[in-house]
């Protein structure tokens, strides 16, 4: 008898400093395309934060989430 297909585990890490750098990075990047009129920059911009792994909510971080902003909100 075959054993049942067991899914790779991974351990779960919280976002490192850099990991959170380079989503605000790359968030400011997709803002600032969209501010020039750069729709498809900005789509690939979006892409390639989809495709950083998701960071791992910790415990430490009991206070709620902030606000959304409107995708094309200024930012000053």
């Amino acid at each position: 008898m075959r054993a049942a297909f067991k899914p790779l585990e991974t351990e779960a890490e919280p976002e490192s400093p850099d990991q959170s750098a380079l989503r605000l990075m790359l968030s400011y990047v997709e803002a600032e395309c969209l501010r020039l009129g750069a729709t498809e920059a900005a789509r690939h911009v979006a892409l390639a934060v989809s495709n950083l792994p998701e960071p791992v909510a910790t415990a430490a971080a009991s206070h709620p989430p902030a606000p959304v902003r409107p995708r094309n909100a200024r930012l000053h």
